[in-house]
């Protein structure tokens, strides 16, 4: 099945990109979702639209996510989290909960979508996120979870 992306997919593309993907893949999660539409004549001009603003949209946001990702280095981001014995989480911690902790600790609001974590995240203590800020530049988050 032949798509067009109209946002980023982590692993697919981004905004503009013609894609192949199972047919399956593509009506049940694309599709609905509203991440891509189904590659027309009428869509390939849409697509060139498209991928002429994210080309001016690029340049002017590589610097803004630079900088965001100097204002993420220095940031002490703590999440809190409901715990017991041993430090083992009940449930465990998501990408909506690292975005919710950076804003409450003064950063920048971050889309829960560019964040990766690495494994789930079922224990209290230190661990290390990576933000994808823009599809050039990519930070390393420290984060510690704590009971709470």
């Amino acid at each position: 099945m032949k798509l067009i992306l109209t946002q980023e997919v982590t692993g697919l593309g981004s905004s503009g990109d013609t894609v192949e993907v199972k047919g399956g893949y593509g009506r049940n999660y694309l599709l609905p979702r509203g991440l891509a539409i189904v590659a027309t004549r009428g869509a390939e001009k849409q697509v060139e639209s498209l991928r002429r603003a994210r080309a001016a949209r690029e340049v002017r946001s590589l610097e803004e996510a630079q900088a965001v990702a100097g204002r993420l280095a220095g940031l002490t981001v703590r999440v809190p989290a409901r715990s017991g014995d041993g430090g083992r989480l009940f449930g465990r911690v998501t990408t909506a909960d690292v975005a919710a902790a950076v804003t409450a600790a003064g950063g920048p609001e971050l889309d829960r979508r560019r964040i990766e974590l690495p494994s789930s995240i079922k224990t209290t203590g230190k661990h290390t996120v990576t933000v994808r800020v823009h599809p050039e530049v990519t930070t390393t988050l420290p984060i510690e979870v704590v009971a709470g």
